[in-house]
């Protein structure tokens, strides 16, 4: 068995219970401390992916938690990303490759396979960094995914490796929630757990005392923290989209006030949804998504999303009547921005002779650029940099995650002018555009330059996503250093401060 000192795991008793961010949060306290740790997941599955400098994908949330650790994203961080492109089916992801599309039977006979990857990348980490912390996925108790486990408790008592239990009281039942996740798991799993954290309290602690000491008495295993609620920390989704439960007002939809109105598809297999991130916080934009049922609302700008999924997502648009009222946007004077798997729907056409997102076959695309594109096995995958062509020169930085070429003449008017070469296309009216590139609005410059173009006539309050994501870092870390017994967690990692193992 490995020698596995410096691993601690984070599982939690439901999805989004807290683990990115705990892992997140305890990533920065340690590297305050001097402490050099890294973030580890063995299997992810999530639609929100990062591009490595090696050109390999992983989870949005392991790259992250590899700035909280003050690290470049590594393909080690997550070997195994699982991209669903359908109910039963995924994109399996292994050491940042795509290598098969499985449905879920076929992926738990693989999983002997994902495992050997999983262990060899955790000791690599355990043999460079004096602390991993790893993060776990949904829940251990999931009775029926125990089986060749790879995730949480298999991978934990693979290498024989200490775990916390993180629950969100903000949910309501965090007792049952901690004291059934404990029941369900076998004897030696049990032994394992060496402790709770509590996540997203409001109100006085005070009154949660006695609950605390009955868990302890109950289970025999002690309270690490009690966390408080942290509104307003601006940090990377790993997986779901943020709606906005509200409808849209009558002021903003009769176009009243200052704001410039952006509306995005909310996508069956949306993918990278982050891209929206610095929109959604500009003083300036007014963001909503529209999802099933609901109509796009008059609006400046309409962004297409990336998809998993592309063909599927473009019938989908179909049906719900969205590219009818596509088309009246225009016609109102609106602009259209894909980006990804949305640029790829604006063409004539979009190819998959190969089957590589589904049943092969072609379909009609929306028409509004004069390109087709043609789906390919092969992904690309890199990180760039340019910078923008519309409107105004910006500097611009991202990433590309695709597996189609995309052709035709509107491409002799990129939308972006990279070190690689040209990106993207625009119409010849310049209302419609798309780009490959993910993060095209994380640069505040190259967002201004977009904005302007969509018609947001001052731009002076863009959003320095890079520095709000790293004063929330700093703000979560804090807060675990005041409400948590990190001391404790040091001894359960066998580490000193300053990185020596104890």
């Amino acid at each position: 068995m490995t020698d596995t000192g410096g691993t601690l795991m984070v599982q939690g008793t439901t999805s989004d219970a807290g683990k990115s961010v705990l892992v997140a949060g305890l990533g920065r306290v340690l590297r305050r401390r001097g402490i050099a740790v890294a973030p580890f997941k063995p299997q992810n599955m999530a639609l929100n992916s990062a591009v490595t400098a090696q050109g390999g994908e992983i989870g949005r949330a392991q790259a992250l938690q590899a700035a909280a650790c003050g690290l470049q994203p590594h393909t080690d961080f997550n070997p195994v990303l699982l991209k669903p492109s359908s109910d039963r089916g995924a994109q399996v992801i292994v050491n940042g490759r795509a290598v098969e599309e499985l449905d879920a039977r076929a992926y738990h006979d693989y999983k002997p396979v994902a495992r050997e990857a999983v262990l060899a990348a955790h000791r690599r980490l355990a043999a460079q960094y004096a602390a991993v912390l790893v993060e776990g996925a949904g829940s251990p108790a999931e009775i029926n995914l125990r089986a060749g486990d790879i995730a949480n408790m298999g991978f934990a008592e693979a290498v024989d490796c200490p775990v916390i239990l993180v629950a969100d009281i903000d949910r309501g039942g965090v007792f049952a929630h901690l004291v059934g996740t404990l029941v369900l798991l076998a004897e030696s799993e049990r032994a394992r757990v060496v402790g709770f954290v509590i996540n997203r309290f409001r109100g006085d602690p005070a009154l949660l005392q006695s609950g605390l000491d009955w868990l302890e008495a109950e289970t025999g295993k002690p309270v690490l923290g009690v966390l408080p609620y942290l509104s307003g920390l601006q940090l990377d989704a790993e997986d779901a989209l943020l709606r906005e439960a509200a409808p849209a007002s009558d002021a903003w939809a009769s176009g009243e006030g200052e704001a410039l109105r952006v509306v995005v598809p909310a996508l069956p297999r949306i993918s990278n949804h982050t891209d929206f991130d610095p929109l959604r916080l500009h003083p300036g934009v007014s963001l909503r998504f529209a999802g099933p049922g609901e109509r796009l609302q008059p609006a400046d700008l309409v962004l297409l999303p990336g998809s998993k999924a592309v063909r599927d997502d473009l019938a989908w648009l179909r049906e719900q009547g969205f590219e009818r009222e596509l088309m009246r946007h225009l016609r109102y004077g609106g602009r259209v921005l894909g980006i990804c798997g949305g640029y790829q729907m604006l063409g004539r056409a979009v190819h998959d002779p190969e089957g590589v997102e589904g049943t092969p076959g072609s379909s009609v695309g929306l028409g509004l650029l004069d390109v087709e594109t043609t789906l390919r096995p092969a992904k690309q995958l890199r990180q760039v940099t340019g910078e923008g062509v519309m409107e105004r020169a910006a500097p611009v930085r991202g990433y590309e995650i695709h597996a189609g070429h995309t052709a035709g003449a509107d491409c002799e008017r990129p939308v972006l002018q990279l070190a690689a070469g040209p990106d993207g296309a625009r119409s010849t009216d310049d209302a419609v555009a798309g780009t490959y590139v993910h993060g095209v609005f994380d640069e505040p410059a190259a967002a201004g330059a977009l904005l302007a173009w969509a018609g947001l006539e001052a731009d002076g309050a863009a959003v320095d996503l890079d520095a709000l994501r790293e004063t929330s870092l700093e703000r979560l870390a804090d807060a675990l250093e005041e409400h948590m017994d990190i001391d404790r967690l040091l001894d359960l990692l066998h580490v000193q401060q300053g990185g020596a193992r104890s």
